[in-house]
């Protein structure tokens, strides 16, 4: 028999065993380890319903074998270690033979391509102190090392910038403006500076988007909170684009 186990560092050995000569268990990471509690829990923002009749969601461990937190990390810590249950970021489904299948990963959680945890609410939360901006996506992936923005601006902020600079151009093509772009990311740029955000969560690129993100879009829930796999495709050609102007600015 092949027996393969699934295991994170924060969980300091295997949590979850498949056997490999078992069909049935192909393509999924199997099931739990008897020092390991595992539970879905649902993530309504990207569908993911764990009291469904194939249940999905968040997997969540808790267990004796599980780390106690991220060192001098605390609040990295509390944003997985929610009631002793580690959030793994990971969304996964329960098998009718109760193994596990890891079918997507949560998003607000992600690391970058150097190795460092980017808890993208925090960031986004900080940055939205800034007066000039009404809402803002912050986008990374682990095959980038810098953070990228879909930022839509305060209308009277930035055409009141407009004003003192003598342009005169509408509210669309100010957010078209370099000028005003740049103001904007460095004003972001600022906050998150003020707010002790570390160099790597500090912005690279904005792109302006001159219409709120809406529910008719999909771009939102019902109760404002953004939903990211809807916004990346959304606005996939504005942050391939960011991330292309960014690296030849830093050449």
């Amino acid at each position: 028999l092949r027996i393969s186990q699934a295991s994170l560092t924060e969980s300091c050995a295997g949590c979850f065993t498949t056997i490999g000569d078992v069909y049935s268990m192909t393509r999924t990471i199997g099931v739990p380890m008897t020092t390991i509690e595992a539970r879905l829990e649902s993530v309504p923002e990207m569908g993911y319903d764990a009291l469904s009749n194939v249940p999905r969601g968040e997997i969540c461990l808790r267990g004796n074998t599980l780390f106690f937190g991220y060192h001098k990390r605390e609040d990295l810590t509390k944003e997985v270690m929610v009631d002793g249950w580690f959030h793994t970021g990971d969304i996964g489904e329960w098998q009718s033979n109760r193994a596990m299948k890891i079918i997507d990963r949560k998003k607000n959680l992600f690391k970058l391509s150097q190795g460092e945890y980017i808890v993208v609410e925090n960031i986004e939360n900080k940055y939205l102190q800034c007066p000039l901006i009404a809402s803002i996506w912050v986008y990374g992936n682990n095959f980038e090392s810098f953070l990228v923005a879909v930022v839509v601006p305060e209308r009277k902020a930035i055409e009141d910038w407009a004003k003192e600079h003598n342009l005169t151009d509408d509210f669309k093509s100010l957010c078209n403006n370099l000028k005003a772009r740049k103001h904007i990311l460095d004003e972001l740029n600022n906050t998150g500076q003020k707010h002790q955000l570390r160099g790597f969560e500090l912005l690279k690129a904005i792109h302006l988007e001159p219409n709120p993100f809406d529910i008719e879009k999909d771009l939102i829930t019902p109760t404002f909170k953004l939903k990211r796999p809807q916004l990346l495709k959304y606005y996939k050609d504005h942050i391939d684009q960011l991330y292309k102007e960014a690296k030849g600015a830093m050449v």
